[in-house]
């Protein structure tokens, strides 16, 4: 051997026996009550060893395996095997002259042990430039500190294992981004309790994902690690893959099979599902899925029929929400945001939806308490860091109980109207108040419908779904409603009607429906209609276009929309043609009311049905105030939605003085696409007494229009 060689030879064995770093510091997988995978990753070199023991002495020695990652790097994966259930254990990693400290874990306890356990769920840490230490903030300000401030000792006695529905880093196929942004700010807790991440879009498939974690391999062969199953006490945690081109038939039929089996299985009470698409986002309409929809059916199916609550975790939206199915103890909860960027209220498009209570803006992560004692139970609670503006301190922001065991609540008893008659604007249904035998418990929802048959309320003509909260916008627009009447609209004249209630506790537990109550409707007593064409009945006569394209369109015309009533609606922007903003205007005289409206005593009341198609484009409406010489006297808010369902709006208020023309304007602006779907029909303006007057508890929460922008997703 040469001179060179032998120097070499030393040289490269003194670098591999010195020269180890470990990279991405232990972090724990797929435990069991008698196992637990152990990973970690080092710059150089194979060698795979985790000593271990039931103290710090250790005495035990597992060797494992080591796959490349990238370059000379390494990630190491050690099984440990004839672990005794929820037990603490000690551990150490080693690779060559590298070395870990020595950390704890604590094992899952048997099935049917009965203990109470606590899981954190966060999602959507990917790193935002602007805020790039936000994820470890979310850790070791929240999440850690927490754990330590309200139950004190040790990570692994008050918390079992972290949940992660997606988007886990910015840019999976990016290698160094996963040690940096996700590893090294989790360390702290990744080393004592397991993570159990499913894929976001952001994870790009990429195989560093699939590297980098062990999850359970028990899904469809072929697509393990895509979806798959973990039990933890009672619970059954399920993970999906709700990305394309994975969310197909096959996922849903594996789905469905193992819902089946879990309803058979005496020692699971809840089951956690978790992917990261939302099948609704009041924050960020775009970014809906229907095939998380598809799951929500399977699982509300599962949970009605087996009688076991179950939860969908999602991300993908980067801000709280949480929601549930009306018809079946299911619960929507947004775990996000743990560190992308923060999708506020306005940036983009939003809807307020009847499943969702509360929706909030803002970095934070989820608590989930678990018991399973005689009366099992979940208890989730949400704990926020503030914005961007402002940092809070692991403020309880929102929870929630629900139990295995369902809550009697009283079935309520109808009030009025019933046998008597009614104008249809002046219907308002009333019930007693809410009552159950279960003490404390509160009333949490009411459901309301009216039938033209006794007997059948299958395809209501009228319906409304009210909870005791709804934080939309950052305001609670169900303050007022004590849920206990409901002011029904669209109901014919002269007409017979049956309604029906029922309550809901805030355990999300029902009652039965009230017995179905009669009443009629006699003559209309709302003022007329001041506007001409209000439905484009007659194309655009009576309508000024001043900006872009407005068209009158039929049911499914140029793949547009079905009307709201009448043949015809108003497409303001355009489909056939289009343009960016379009804009037109109807005046109204109002002179023959001049006395009355100088005298600050006559209202106005405006509406009607406004619709997009994709929860993207902007249909607005207003009202402007002019005096005889065509001064401006003011304005009415300006109503929207960004639904993509037909959505009633309306505002009443008073006709400020000396006012003589009313000016309806309606605005529609493309955010998406080539069209502009911002549809309108039915408009109606009316000043007097009118409908919105029958009723002296109505009043009329605004909130602000949105300034929509387009949120880029690779």
């Amino acid at each position: 051997m040469s001179f060179f060689h032998s120097f070499l030879f030393l040289f490269l064995g003194s670098f591999l026996a010195f020269g180890q770093t470990i990279k991405v510091q232990p972090y724990l997988q797929d435990a069991t009550d008698s196992s637990i995978y152990i990973s970690w990753e080092t710059d150089l070199m194979d060698e795979s060893i985790v000593d271990w023991g039931l103290t710090s002495a250790l005495g035990n020695s597992t060797i494992g395996n080591a796959l490349v990652s990238s370059g000379s790097s390494r990630i190491h994966e050690v099984k440990l095997s004839g672990l005794l259930p929820y037990t603490k254990y000690f551990y150490r990693v080693r690779t060559g002259s590298a070395t870990s400290s020595i950390f704890t874990f604590k094992t899952p306890p048997l099935p049917d042990a009965g203990v109470p356990f606590r899981i954190v769920a966060m999602s959507d840490m990917q790193q935002d430039n602007a805020f790039p230490n936000k994820f470890a903030d979310v850790i070791q300000d929240g999440v850690i500190d927490y754990l330590s401030s309200e139950f004190g000792g040790e990570i692994i006695d008050n918390l079992a294992l972290v949940m992660i529905p997606g988007d886990l880093v910015d840019n999976g196929l990016n290698y160094g981004s996963w040690e940096e942004t996700f590893f090294t700010p989790a360390q702290n807790l990744f080393k004592h309790v397991p993570v159990y991440p499913v894929l976001g879009n952001h994870e790009n498939n990429a195989t560093y994902y699939f590297k980098y974690f062990r999850l359970p391999e028990n899904g469809t062969v072929g697509f393990e690690e895509h979806w798959w199953h973990k039990d933890y006490g009672n619970v059954r945690i399920i993970g999906l893959n709700s990305n394309s081109p994975f969310n197909t038939q096959i996922q849903l039929d594996w789905l469905e099979e193992l819902l089946d089996s879990t309803a058979l299985n005496p020692n699971i009470d809840f089951v956690f599902a978790q992917l990261h698409h939302p099948h609704k986002s009041e924050l960020w309409t775009p970014g809906e899925s229907p095939y998380t929809g598809e799951v929500i059916t399977l699982l509300e199916q599962f949970t009605t029929s087996s009688g076991k609550p179950s939860i969908h975790f999602f991300g993908h939206t980067h801000a709280y929400s949480r929601g549930d199915s009306r018809d079946h103890k299911h619960v929507w909860l947004n775990a996000a945001t743990a560190g992308g960027a923060i999708d506020n209220w306005g940036e983009f498009p939003n809807a307020d939806y009847d499943e969702f209570s509360v929706s909030q803006d803002d970095y934070g992560f989820v608590s989930v308490e678990v018991t399973g004692d005689n009366n099992p139970s979940v208890v989730i609670r949400r704990y926020s860091l503030g914005d961007q503006n402002v940092v809070l301190d692991n403020v309880l922001s929102d929870s929630l109980t629900i139990r295995l065991n369902p809550s009697v609540v009283n079935t309520p008893a109808p009030i009025d109207p019933i046998n008597i008659e009614l104008a249809p604007e002046c219907v308002v249904l009333q019930a007693n108040a809410f009552s159950s035998p279960t003490l404390g418990m509160l009333h949490g929802q009411s459901h309301w419908q009216v039938s033209t048959d006794s007997l059948n309320f299958s395809a209501p003509v009228a319906e409304s779904w009210k909870k005791f909260e709804n934080w939309y916008y950052e305001i609670n627009t169900q303050a007022a409603d004590d849920l206990s009447d409901e002011k029904i609209n669209g109901l014919l004249p002269n007409n017979s009607y049956w309604w029906r209630v029922r309550y809901r506790d805030r355990e999300l537990n029902w009652s039965n429906w009230t017995t179905s109550t009669p009443f009629t409707t006699g003559n209309s007593v709302a003022l007329p209609n001041l506007l001409l064409n209000p439905g484009s009945e007659d194309s655009l006569a009576n309508w000024i276009v001043i900006e872009g394209v407005v068209e009158s369109l039929l049911d499914g015309e140029c793949s547009g929309t079905t009307q709201h009533g009448g043949n015809r609606y108003f497409a303001v922007g355009g489909l056939c043609d289009h343009s960016p903003v379009g804009r037109c205007i109807q005046e109204v005289d109002v002179t023959s009311y001049a006395t009355e409206i100088d005298a600050g005593n006559l209202p106005v009341n405006f509406g009607g049905y406004l619709s997009d198609y994709s929860g993207d484009d902007l249909p607005e409406m207003r009202l402007i105030f002019y005096g005889s010489t065509g001064n401006q006297l003011g304005t009415s808010d300006t109503l929207w939605t960004l639904n993509n369902t037909w959505t009633y709006v309306n505002q009443s208020l008073p006709i400020p003085a000396l006012t003589r023309t009313i000016r309806m304007e309606l605005k529609g602006t493309r955010n998406v696409g080539t069209d502009n779907d911002s549809y309108f029909d039915d408009l109606f303006l009316s000043v007097g007494v009118d409908s919105i007057n029958c009723f002296s508890d109505l009043s009329v929460v605004n909130i602000p229009a949105p300034s929509v922008q387009l949120k880029v997703v690779p």
